[in-house]
């Protein structure tokens, strides 16, 4: 699985999501993006399951490295970015590596808030040779960790409850997932919303469930959307986390609105305006709790996670190669 580079011990290490939705309609992708890296002398590993992906990580932890790349969706940078959160802290290594981010899912919304995107094939060339020769552009940012009542604890880049978890739900349902499958759902709800359709309703009217942010209970006891990001984008042109990156922790936006309130505002986050309209959450912040009344349900970074309670909280630092 390893590759050379002059006879040299590889630098880099290329971390393929076999399960990414783009490799999966495309499997001779993963072979080019594998060669590709190899070329450059990047060390590749496959990974299929969680269980691969943690000995993947330990290992790039044990044996070190100069850049990790990250080669698959949104879903595959919140598991590598965990992965080897946790493989780093059992090897006792003080910093995390560089990271890489190959655009190989459906929509890749953290790709392209680091100028990420285009071919994968030539991001991976041009990312393994950038961060081995050390001349690769790189963006600090922060992430968030987030832990919940089932026991799960995950390093993450955009948290998401309310209509975020019933929009996957359609998406996931979708013939063909991408960006245009999102836009398509986006619109079918903004119309939606203005004639009071049933679908728009039962996606973004609120559920009950209580917020603190940093230490302060919110008055609301139902919310629409919940939204910490450390990063504008959220999706595709969904600049709803505007103020993210300002501080050192991440921006929450939240709102109890009804369908018939709150969906006519899409155009104010296509804009990256803030919404109107209480109850409403539109903050900088370093930790939120959400407590769903009843069983719930949130995203992270695009896959779902069923819990009761969630915490999120500032994660480490990390640094991105930008596009």
């Amino acid at each position: 699985m390893d590759g050379k580079r002059g006879g040299a011990e590889p630098w880099v290490d290329l971390v393929v999501n076999g399960n990414a939705g783009r490799l999966k309609q495309e499997p001779r992708l993963a072979l080019a993006l594998a060669d590709a890296a190899r070329a450059e002398g990047a060390r590749v590993h496959e990974t299929r399951s969680r269980e691969e992906l943690e000995a993947a990580a330990h290992a790039i932890a044990e044996r070190g490295t100069q850049g990790v790349l990250l080669a698959g969706g949104d879903g595959s940078v919140g598991a590598g970015l965990t992965a080897l959160s946790h493989a780093y802290a059992v090897a006792k290594r003080a910093a995390l590596p560089p990271f890489a981010l190959v655009p190989a899912g459906t929509v890749c919304t953290i790709a392209r808030n680091f100028g990420v995107r285009g071919d994968p094939v030539a991001c991976t060339r041009r990312a393994s040779r950038a961060l081995a020769d050390g001349t690769a552009s790189l963006r600090r940012s922060s992430t968030l960790l987030v832990a919940d009542d089932r026991g799960g604890e995950r390093v993450a880049v955009i948290f998401a409850a309310g209509l975020a978890v019933r929009f996957f739900e359609l998406y996931d349902a979708a013939p063909r997932p991408g960006v245009g499958a999102a836009a398509s759902i986006a619109l079918r709800l903004f119309a939606g919303s203005l004639v009071g359709s049933a679908e728009a309703r039962r996606v973004i009217d609120p559920t009950p469930g209580e917020l603190e942010i940093d230490g302060r209970l919110e008055v609301a006891k139902a919310w629409s959307l919940v939204l910490a990001s450390t990063v504008p984008d959220v999706a595709p042109h969904l600049r709803a986390a505007y103020r993210a990156g300002e501080g050192r922790g991440f921006h929450v936006v939240a709102s109890g609105l009804p369908a018939r309130a709150l969906g006519p505002q899409l155009w104010r986050v296509f804009r990256g305006k803030p919404l109107v309209g209480e109850p409403r959450v539109d903050t900088l912040a370093e930790r939120i709790s959400l407590a769903f009344m009843g069983e719930g349900a949130y995203v992270l970074d695009g896959d779902r996670f069923a819990a009761r309670k969630v915490r999120v909280a500032v994660g480490p630092a990390v640094s991105i190669a930008s596009g």
